[in-house]
């Protein structure tokens, strides 16, 4: 991706922090503009109000997460339990390193503009998807014995989800550990029981270099 110009980055990121502060409607455009240090005329040259700086900034979360989910997926092979732990892991370090993009992605999407929501949707439905290919895989293959593959993918992604709520790098935590916990849950709910469940390598978890 090319470099934005300074403006122009300055008013992408003043704007993310007011959205995920108080909100996409409590916020002005004057206000973003103000927050960035740009005058509303800059604004309005990148940007023609604040519905597209949203889906711009949306899209680019989005852009960021399956960027990582791709990644982790091509390391972890074809084997489905460890396709799932890739997919944690790849989820749940995207929403404790970048928060603040993950509660726009999860909290602001309703307030797009309707053909831009429609499309929004769409890329929210693939995103699920990466968790439903290695369960619907491995209920196939017969290692996830679950009954209820579509409700624990959805307990799944709530789970890695709420991590942009809580964690917190300072606290007891460390990213490795949540993650590592994350997957163990994931095998549990999905009644999947690794060779040996206390090896880090067992649950195949997704670590970017």
């Amino acid at each position: 991706m090319a470099a934005r110009p300074a403006g122009h980055q300055s008013l992408l990121a003043a704007a993310s922090a007011q959205f995920a502060e108080r909100g996409f409607h409590a916020v002005s455009i004057r206000e973003i503009a103000a927050a960035a240090g740009v005058s509303l005329s800059a604004l309005y040259h990148y940007y023609p109000g604040k519905h597209a700086l949203l889906a711009a900034l949306l899209h680019e979360g989005m852009d960021d997460y399956q960027a990582r989910c791709d990644e982790a997926l091509a390391e972890a092979g074809h084997d489905p339990a460890r396709r799932l732990a890739a997919v944690v892991g790849a989820t749940v370090r995207y929403r404790a390193e970048r928060s603040e993009a993950s509660l726009l992605l999860m909290n602001e999407a309703r307030a797009l503009e309707p053909s831009e929501r429609e499309r929004y949707r769409d890329r929210q439905r693939q995103a699920s998807d990466r968790f439903r290919e290695p369960i619907d895989a491995g209920v196939s293959a017969g290692i996830f014995t679950t009954p209820y593959p579509d409700d624990v993918r959805r307990t799944i992604i709530a789970s890695c989800n709420a991590v942009a709520q809580w964690y917190r790098p300072d606290g007891p935590d460390s990213l490795d550990d949540l993650v590592e916990r994350q997957v163990f849950l994931a095998y549990r709910l999905l009644g999947y029981e690794p060779r040996n469940p206390n090896s880090r390598a067992a649950a195949g978890r997704a670590r970017r270099p």
